[in-house]
């Protein structure tokens, strides 16, 4: 399945159980969802003094900021597919250039 049939997924989730939002509530969202991953993979490292033990719980929350990920992107009527081939390419050119993807 492709990232653009993921969105189309979400979109029509959200539509079916109204949580069409504004594109600032869905960013909102997204960055709680970060957040709660970010504290997920913390707890599986021991804060970084061990090596990560994946669970279900990390699984749970990576679908939970995709989700509202996708929704940014269908809110905003973006491609989420294309926004991440642009990302890609970019990439690909900064290891070409400077042997590094990000930016300077």
């Amino acid at each position: 399945m492709s990232e653009r049939d993921w969105q189309h997924q979400v979109a029509a989730f959200m539509c079916r159980h109204e949580l069409e939002h504004s594109a600032t509530t869905h960013m909102l969202d997204l960055v709680s969802e970060v957040g709660e991953l970010a504290k997920e993979l913390l707890l599986a490292t021991d804060y970084g003094r061990e090596p990560l033990k994946s669970s279900g719980a990390i699984l749970e929350e990576l679908g939970d900021t995709l989700y509202s990920l996708l929704a940014v992107a269908e809110t905003c009527g973006l491609n989420a597919g294309d926004a991440l081939g642009l990302a890609l390419e970019k990439y690909e050119i900064r290891l070409n250039l400077h042997d590094r993807a990000g930016s300077r």
